[in-house]
């Protein structure tokens, strides 16, 4: 009789680069109570946290990573269980995405990633090779067949594993979240499983790193294609789970009861929360600083920054100039008080009037009023900057995704800032967020229960406040509009007919389409964000910024 498999998952949130923390943290989970023996898995490259992206080409790094990997295999000599440890493997002068089998004392098997994605934010072919297709690694009365991210995205990999007398399916990953992706994942894993009629055990990274979100939620599926165990998103955790053969061949597999889904807003606010902590955290900064202006945008991000960090670490500033209205000053000092956050006010008319008597001379009667305007959002810029400089604390710019895609924003004025958690955030996004956010609590968040934001907020009309009766509408199209317009050409990569035929005016999606590929230069030089869509801009949006193929199509 085949003997039960004892399978640990290890979903750990790893940082990038730092070899002793990561090891600590993979020292800990296999030291713990709940391993007994049997396989602890780890995610993808847990050695040194994923993307590692150019530390790989570093000889020195990967040396550092050989020494820890020698000094678990000597550890591993008096102990019961093997540990499935992901990290770079050096192999005949190429370095591979790996994985080592450890345990009793000695490297039992390493197996490397067979297909290296480069599309949206991946890279891997540029700095590791490809391996050959694996076969499954022999443990006692098992063939683990195991694969690494990418490889579970095709079928060659299982099928090979499958042939070869594979009777599980371990796939150890990195795979950063989006609102789509968890469908997608399972969608691979059924085929996979449908195909081998094997069993799979899917193990994910958790955390944040620079722009990416990693939600874990690993799960196990039967040959039969249903998930059995589902871990819970955006935390670290630990579950054990046994796999036995049932007397008529089919696996029985018993673990921990499974946590409800997270989906929509509650997804998208827990991704970002997790982004914008972790961004916090792992880079060492002491808190943040916001703009508080009484509009959304900022005071979404404020709420966000609460829930990631608690109000003792969230400083905002209102910066009010002479077209600040008194509702935005109400309505910023309400949203401070119901996030007990520390609000300072700093008013910028007397740099207004400095920059304007210091640059009259050198305007022309008809130098344009956006001229004029853009004083104000550089002099808070310059204001937060300064601030970030004497307190050490990060400044995060609030512009949304909808903005940075028509250039609706101010180089080195309200795009001034370290990071961004709205960056792929459409206006109607977060409107919808921010009433989500009045009605729930976030798990693990340190904010308030209650409304947060303030009901006139979300009810006003969107604005700049540069000039007087200014609206975001005497510029852009409706947001609702804009949004799906944008949509389309971001996300879907659709062309001019095929947008108007959604509904939407030639001559508006002409105007968008042009105002998206005019305002590249500005997104190169903003800050990073959390990608919380299949299509960020950034790693995933890789577009020219000398680029004439709008106005071809307009002229022909």
């Amino acid at each position: 009789m085949t003997a039960p498999l004892h399978i640990t998952i290890a979903q750990i949130n790893p940082i990038v680069g730092d070899l002793s923390y990561n090891m600590a943290r993979i020292r800990k989970i296999r030291d713990s109570a709940s391993v007994s023996g049997g396989l602890v898995i780890f995610p993808e490259l847990a050695v040194c946290g994923y993307p590692p992206e150019d530390l790989v080409s570093k000889p020195f790094f990967l040396s550092k990573i050989d020494e820890h990997i020698r000094a678990i295999t000597e550890e591993s000599n008096t102990r019961a269980e093997i540990l499935i440890l992901p990290a770079p493997l050096r192999m005949r002068g190429r370095v591979f995405n790996g994985v080592y089998v450890i345990g009793h004392g000695r490297i039992i098997a390493t197996r490397t990633k067979h297909h290296l994605p480069d599309y949206g934010v991946f890279d891997e072919s540029r700095v590791f090779a490809p391996g050959p297709l694996p076969a499954p690694v022999e443990l006692g009365d098992h063939k683990i067949g195991l694969m690494i991210c990418e490889d579970m995205w095709h079928p060659d990999v299982s099928a090979h594993m499958k042939k070869l007398g594979a009777d599980i399916l371990v796939s150890v990953n990195a795979s950063p979240w989006d609102m789509d992706k968890d469908s997608l994942r399972k969608d691979h894993a059924v085929r996979r499983v449908r195909d081998t009629d094997l069993p799979l055990v899917y193990v994910n990274q958790v955390g944040g790193q620079d722009e990416l979100i990693f939600d874990g939620a690993s799960f196990v599926m039967n040959e039969a294609g249903s998930v059995v165990f589902q871990a819970p998103e955006f935390t670290e955790c630990v579950h054990s789970l046994t796999f036995e053969r049932h007397t008529g061949g089919a696996w029985l597999i018993g673990g921990p009861d499974t946590p409800a889904r997270k989906e929509g807003p509650a997804a998208v606010w827990q991704a970002l929360v997790l982004g914008l902590r972790d961004y916090v955290e792992k880079n060492g900064f002491p808190g943040v600083l916001i703009g508080l202006s009484g509009g959304i945008d900022s005071a979404l991000c404020a709420a966000l920054a609460v829930d990631a960090l608690g109000p003792r670490r969230v400083r905002c500033v209102m910066m009010p100039s002479p077209y600040t209205s008194q509702d935005s000053l109400s309505d910023a000092q309400s949203v401070a008080q119901a996030l007990g956050v520390r609000m300072d006010t700093v008013p910028i008319d007397l740099p207004m009037q400095a920059f304007g008597a210091i640059l009259k001379p050198h305007f022309e009667p008809g130098t344009p009023s956006v001229t004029h305007e853009n004083i104000q959002p550089r002099c808070r810029g310059l204001i937060l900057m300064t601030l970030s400089n004497a307190t050490g604390a990060l400044v995060l710019s609030t512009g949304n995704k909808s903005e940075m895609a028509v250039g609706y924003a101010t180089l080195y004025g309200d795009m001034c800032g370290g990071f961004n958690p709205l960056k792929d955030l459409y206006k109607t996004q977060v409107y919808a967020l921010a009433r989500w956010r009045n009605e729930n609590v976030p798990d693990g968040g340190h904010g308030p229960r209650g409304p947060v934001i303030a009901a006139r907020i979300l009810t006003k009309a969107p604005t700049a406040e540069l000039k007087p009766n200014q609206t975001d509408q005497d510029s852009l199209p409706p947001y609702d509009t804009l949004d799906d317009i944008l949509a389309a050409l971001i996300e879907s990569d659709l062309g001019l007919p095929d947008i108007v035929a959604r509904g939407h005016d030639p001559e508006t999606v002409e105007k968008v389409w042009k105002m998206l590929d005019a305002a590249e230069y500005k997104r190169r030089q903003a800050p990073p964000g959390i990608k919380i869509t299949a299509r960020a801009f950034g790693r995933d949006r890789r577009y020219p910024i000398t680029n004439h193929f709008t106005k071809v199509i307009a002229t022909r």
